[in-house]
């Protein structure tokens, strides 16, 4: 679970302008955070077969996020898969 710090240092990382929560970029580095976490809670923990739901949910929600990206603003998609470690 991503406490309201890292929330905050990952928006502001992200942000197009200064009040930006919810451009896509922000919900992909979010939702980036939050698979890596998760996928570290699952290492520890395998048998945890509703956290493997809600991150197959998650991953599945970046990827709808990173195909608008990529349809409509090539150069965002870009950016952000590289900011963030995708490709």
């Amino acid at each position: 679970m991503l406490t309201k710090t890292k929330k905050q240092k990952v928006i502001g990382e992200h942000a197009i302008h200064a009040t930006d929560t919810g451009s896509p970029e922000v919900q992909v580095a979010m939702l980036t955070k939050k698979i890596e976490e998760l996928t570290k809670h699952l290492k520890k923990n395998a048998k945890d077969n509703h956290s493997r739901r809600g991150l197959l949910g998650m991953v599945a929600d970046r990827q709808k996020h990173l195909k608008y990206l990529e349809k409509n603003y090539p150069k965002r998609y870009s950016a952000i898969t590289k900011k963030v470690g995708l490709k």
